[in-house]
């Protein structure tokens, strides 16, 4: 394709200028399953180690089935470079590794999903990184929590379960003001969102979710976005203007936009740095899987959230619904920011409190005939989970009421059934919800 394209459905299917396989002319893209690469000759693999020239080198951190995989998620989210992982969660703790060491600080949304928080709060503390949790309700609550140890803010678009949508423009100009980078995870919210074009320096998914969409295999990827100068505060910034003793003293900030004509020093760090030393590889046969998923992408999302919003107009008249948790549903500066960020569809997700509280939360889960009861989100299908009992059992009583979080909360994943079944199910569920006890029915 010479033309570049911007729409999503097309970038899902052609991104990264994929055509055919040079060798077969096979037009699906081939799984490389090998974990090496024969180099042309000493001199070739001398320039690749030295990342004189880019190539493949080892599976662990690069390979062609995954390489055409980033080219059309960095395509689809408009950055210039990404790397695929094993896991959003792998995306998650990169992303912060990538930016800070043992003494530095990250400011982060308190809208976000559990295990997430559980990551922040246990894991990262113990290898002596802080992370300070600023409330999104008001985008000030970021730069109050600044000190010279700070190194990135990181938010979620549509976190899970609050579902309020992040200001991503006014942190992330906060922000640029102090050289801070913003990590966005949208991982709720592909084709709907784009964090770049507000600022965000990187975005992150966990690609398990809406992306592969089809409950079938784990991944993650980091977006590299090409618009944040890391070289603008070396004091800011250290790991990408000091010298690195681990690729010969190597300074990253200045090196990669050298070698490659592109400002896309994250993305290579994350690579060549993170993913060789912790080695948390995406296998070529789930970016195969990924891929997959990602050619329908547009076309899911806006039947996701059609529907989805289909259900929130059902939830708020029944009887047995106290509450509906949705992306318009907040008060108005929050709905008004669902309007400003979330183009063609306000989200998949939905939240809802009953009536009867964790009882008839549980009886309402027991008593779905065609929602799954499982822990993910991003399924074909419809799916239902309690987060305080499950996905979120991990936080503390704050904890979880900073995340949006009650005992009585039950998050909806609408996926891709009639929407006329979708809500039959919900109907009957939710007028057994306040009948007593009742075993569980599959």
């Amino acid at each position: 394709m010479t033309k570049k394209r911007n729409n999503p459905e097309t970038i899902a299917i052609h991104g990264g200028d994929y055509r055919s396989d040079p060798t077969t002319n096979a037009v699906a893209v081939p799984i490389y399953r090998t974990t090496s690469y024969q180099f042309h000759s000493t001199e070739h693999a001398a320039n690749l180690f030295a990342l004189k020239e880019f190539g493949n080198i080892y599976t662990r951190i690069m390979n062609p089935t995954n390489d055409v995989l980033e080219k059309r998620v960095a395509a689809l989210e408009g950055g210039l470079s990404c790397l695929t992982v094993s896991s959003g969660q792998t995306a998650s703790t990169f992303s912060i590794l990538n930016v800070a060491q043992a003494g530095d600080n990250i400011i982060s949304s308190t809208d976000l999903y559990g295990g997430t928080v559980s990551l922040f709060t246990h894991t990262l503390s113990k290898l002596g990184i802080e992370i300070r949790y600023a409330d999104p309700a008001n985008p000030q609550n970021f730069e109050k929590m600044i000190d010279d140890k700070t190194r990135a803010f990181y938010g979620e678009t549509l976190p899970n379960p609050y579902l309020r949508v992040f200001p991503i423009q006014e942190v992330s100009d906060i922000g640029r003001k102090y050289n801070i980078p913003l990590i966005m995870d949208n991982t709720a919210s592909p084709v709907i969102c784009k964090p770049i074009e507000y600022g965000a320096a990187i975005v992150i998914h966990s690609l398990t979710k809406y992306i592969g969409g089809h409950g079938t295999a784990v991944a993650g990827s980091i977006v590299d976005s090409g618009n944040f100068d890391w070289t603008a505060d070396p004091k800011r910034q250290p790991l990408f203007n000091e010298p690195d003793a681990s690729y010969g003293g190597v300074i990253w900030g200045k090196a990669v936009p050298e070698l490659t004509g592109a400002n896309v020093p994250f993305a290579v760090r994350a690579r060549v740095c993170l993913l060789r030393d912790l080695g948390s590889a995406l296998s070529p046969d789930n970016a195969f899987a990924i891929i997959q998923g990602l050619e329908t992408v547009a076309l899911r999302m806006k039947q996701h959230c059609n529907n989805a919003e289909k259900v929130v107009n059902f939830l708020k008249k029944h009887k047995e619904i106290t509450k509906v948790i949705y992306s318009t549903e907040h008060d108005k500066h929050l709905a008004d920011r669902a309007k400003k960020y979330l183009k063609n569809g306000n989200g998949p997700m939905v939240g809802i409190e009953l009536k009867g509280g964790i009882e008839a939360g549980k009886r309402f889960i027991e008593s779905l005939k065609m929602f799954y009861h499982v822990a993910n989100i991003g399924d074909v299908r419809s799916l239902a989970i309690h987060p305080a009992s499950t996905t979120h059992s991990q936080l503390n009583d704050e904890e979880l009421a900073a995340s949006g979080v009650t005992q009585s909360y039950v998050r909806l994943c609408i996926g891709l059934e009639h929407i006329d079944d979708i809500i039959e199910d919900l109907d009957q569920a939710l007028n057994k919800s306040s009948k007593g006890n009742l075993k569980a029915v599959s």
